[in-house]
């Protein structure tokens, strides 16, 4: 059985751009599950009120309906022993870290950088009420909020050194194969790639050859995507 996920989306369909959304993609795909990842934009909170909830992603597989990819990797862990484990030899609380660390610390350093050229692709509905409800959060205009990021970059790599570690004895945070730990930290890098001309990393940077690496999993499911590197 074919699970769906709500996927979001920019102006042009196949641009698959959220960090969450990504995680559950690739999280998917390392259970070797079938998936009709359906595209779905910020305004379209009615497709999936059936979620109880406004945001993706979600999956529906068979009657059951799962939002939150914090909550779907669980699901799949659970529902699905007998497939490749998503945690593999990491206790979850451990990868709950690595989720805790990526959703306040990584995200909001990468989102400072690249937010304001999102707006460019997504369509015009979708983009005033990200333009509106994000420069009321911030209290200034996106291309404000983003307009030292040349300054901001430098710290920014600093910053990556945690990722770097472990990188330097294992292919992946997982270590000798992926695991959901590193859909968690690919899914923010994969959300800069297919918003933001920006390079957030050096050519030579471990974490560039690794994102490569991630990118080319799954018959190369990430690296088909609209992005700009």
């Amino acid at each position: 059985m074919t699970i769906t996920m709500y996927d979001l989306a920019g102006a042009d369909p196949e641009r698959r751009f959220s960090p969450y959304c990504w995680r559950t993609r690739l999280a998917l795909a390392h259970k070797g599950l079938d998936v009709d990842a359906v595209p779905w934009r910020f305004t379209e909170k009615e497709r999936i009120a059936f979620s109880g909830q406004g945001l993706v992603p979600v999956i529906v597989d068979g009657d059951r309906v799962v939002h939150d990819s914090w909550k779907i990797a669980q699901y799949l862990e659970a529902t699905y022993p007998d497939r490749p484990s998503l945690f593999g030899d990491n206790a979850p609380a451990q990868i709950r870290f690595i989720q805790g660390w990526a959703d306040s610390i990584l995200h909001p350093a990468i989102g400072r950088m690249i937010i304001a050229d999102i707006v460019a692709l997504i369509d015009a509905k979708d983009a005033v009420y990200f333009r509106e409800s994000r420069e009321k959060r911030f209290g200034m205009t996106l291309e404000a909020f983003s307009g030292d990021r040349e300054q901001l970059l430098p710290d920014f790599r600093k910053s990556l050194q945690p990722i770097r570690l472990p990188l330097a004895d294992f292919p992946f945070l997982g270590g000798n194969a992926p695991t959901y730990a590193d859909y968690i930290v690919f899914g923010a890098f994969q959300w800069a790639r297919c918003t933001s001309p920006f390079r957030l990393l050096a050519e030579d940077d471990p974490v560039l050859a690794w994102r490569r690496r991630i990118e080319g999993l799954f018959g190369g499911l990430a690296s088909r995507a609209p992005a700009f590197d």
